[in-house]
């Protein structure tokens, strides 16, 4: 990381979004980041958006899933017992996996924005604004809902 990143990491607030570009990674890269790794620099912007869109917790899962795909193949390629036993150890392996993934999808998360380089914090505050927004929108538009039924109403009964 130069030294211009580093100050930009630095000065960088948790509740504040650096607007960077979105550069998706090249399919041999995100394998790599659904492993575990980290990106090049240019994909910061992109790591952000995965941990913080609307999907970031299916995006979770489709990684783990990644990340089992390996060992439930050995485990269904090389376990000397029946199909159905290897299936039986695969699947209890996938649930006990999914199981942990979800009750440290949070820290996973925030773990992976922070080896982008954005300080501890940022991708729950994001996320948090995001849900804000969310909310103040559908306030609005359920106001306005109920605005054109009492408009509806008072023309139907005003006569």
């Amino acid at each position: 990381m130069s030294r211009i990143d580093e100050e930009r990491v630095v000065m960088a607030v948790p509740g504040e979004v650096p607007t960077e570009p979105v550069v998706r990674p090249a399919p041999h890269r995100w394998i790599w980041y659904a492993l575990g790794g980290s990106l090049p620099a240019r994909n910061r912007g992109w790591v952000l958006h995965d941990t913080t869109t609307g999907t970031w917790w299916l995006r979770h899962i489709a990684r783990m899933f990644v990340q089992l795909a390996i060992p439930v193949a050995l485990v269904m390629l090389l376990l000397p017992a029946p199909w159905g036993l290897r299936a039986a150890v695969a699947g209890g392996g996938v649930a006990l996996a999914l199981f942990y993934s979800l009750a440290y999808m949070f820290e996973t998360t925030e773990n992976r924005v922070v080896k982008a380089g954005y300080p501890v914090g940022t991708a729950t505050a994001h996320r948090e604004r995001a849900s804000e927004v969310r909310q103040q929108r559908e306030s609005e538009r359920k106001r306005a809902a109920a605005a054109r039924r009492a408009a509806r109403y008072r023309d139907r009964f005003s006569r």
